[in-house]
């Protein structure tokens, strides 16, 4: 797959880098908790279902909505009436799975911090997060329930759906969810409760950050604890690692800017797709919509950490991904797919934000970690979900 790509021109992490690509001596030296990942946990859990369950619920087959309390029972009744597929859900975990799956060994390269419930999805969620080989330690709590994502599918149709919370005011958030042939209910409940001072703050905790050497949070998590992505983010910035984050959506950058901006000295790698970036952008009073001069303007905004140049990734679907280091802007051709074979793109970005990482952490050249990012996603929008085989054939 990856021989359609480009062979583009290395570019350095910093300037006391290497750019040659690792050796064996240097792939064989990661180890576990390389990569530290902090954000919202959900436990999808997608049925086929029957008519008579969505009339119960009140929900219409292409139903996209944000759990009320008419629902609280419909996720235990989900599981008890159907077959179900649980998988460890959320941005920022699901790119730290596919990191993981990108990696393979050793297991556990990939850490994960986020809040949960304790209950019986909160269980199934940590055994999900095990069985993909990510180390997840869990703020477990019981004011709120572990974070669901229920997709009700209807007939044999099986495609995925498009998640995006676009506002949150005191722990409240209203989602907006792209339509889809399956119904959707999303409970982001526990997900919204991570607290620094009872979880990142912890001894045991904050060791598992220090080992860390690449650190990624979705823009999402913006909305949660901003208290502790500063405090991950300095710490990278001192220690001269690599902290990365996504703006994730445009309403991130539209009703999350004054947060946003507070985080952005401390940015290594940005990423971002092209909607966001012009959303980014409009805030900024950047007065462009090129993609590539939106890039090179966030590149060039103030960081804290001299010692690396930043970098930023916009991605354009089909179109060419773009990137921005120093004055330079570097464009890669995403792998060629055959429209028919496209099932849900909906976890690509997730994923080409997974298989990047999974470059960064093994120190190779940012034109490997484009080919790793571009291969990731194109092998999930081949499957419904962010979902993957058991192990790559990327080379």
């Amino acid at each position: 797959m990856a021989s359609d790509e480009p062979k583009a021109k290395k570019l350095k992490l910093s300037d006391d880098e290497k750019t040659e690509p690792p050796s064996k001596k240097a792939a064989a030296e990661l180890s576990s908790n390389l990569l530290f990942g902090m954000g919202n946990p959900l436990l999808d859990i997608s049925a086929v279902v029957d008519k008579d369950f969505l009339d119960k619920y009140s929900l219409k087959p292409n139903d996209q909505i944000l759990a009320e309390d008419k629902h609280k029972a419909l996720f235990d009744e989900l599981v008890k009436k159907f077959k179900v597929e649980y998988h460890a859900g959320g941005a920022t975990q699901n790119s730290i799975k596919i990191a993981q799956w990108m990696i393979q060994e050793p297991h556990n390269v990939g850490t994960f911090f986020g809040c949960i419930g304790k209950d019986k999805f909160g269980e199934i969620l940590k055994q999900k997060a095990e069985a993909a080989h990510v180390d997840a330690h869990y703020y477990e709590q019981d004011e709120e329930p572990t974070g669901t994502c229920a997709a009700c599918i209807t007939g044999d149709n099986r495609l995925a759906i498009k998640r995006r919370v676009v506002k949150c005011v005191n722990d409240k958030c209203l989602i907006i969810l792209f339509p889809s042939p399956r119904s959707l209910i999303a409970n982001l409940a526990a997900a919204n409760c991570y607290k620094k001072e009872k979880h990142l703050d912890l001894e045991e905790n904050w060791e598992l950050v220090e080992k860390a050497k690449v650190y990624y949070i979705a823009g999402f998590f913006l909305t949660v604890s901003l208290e502790s992505i500063l405090k991950v983010a300095k710490h990278a910035s001192e220690k001269n690692k690599l902290f990365c984050m996504n703006l994730s959506a445009p309403f991130i950058c539209q009703f999350f800017k004054d947060n946003l901006m507070q985080v952005m000295p401390y940015i290594d790698v940005l990423f971002g797709n092209e909607t966001e970036a012009t959303a980014f952008a409009q805030k900024q009073d950047f007065e462009t919509k090129d993609i590539k001069e939106i890039a090179k303007k966030a590149q060039a905004l103030p960081k804290v950490n001299t010692k690396r140049q930043r970098i930023v990734v916009f991605t354009q679907g089909k179109d060419e991904t773009i990137m921005a280091l120093s004055d330079k802007i570097e464009t890669f051709p995403v792998l060629k797919i055959d429209p028919k074979d496209i099932v849900d793109t909906n976890g690509a970005g997730d994923a080409f934000v997974g298989g990047f990482l999974s470059g960064l952490v093994q120190e190779k050249p940012l034109d490997q970690c484009v080919r790793a990012a571009h291969y990731s996603a194109n092998v999930i929008i081949q499957r419904a979900g962010c979902t993957f085989p058991e192990k790559p054939d990327f080379k």
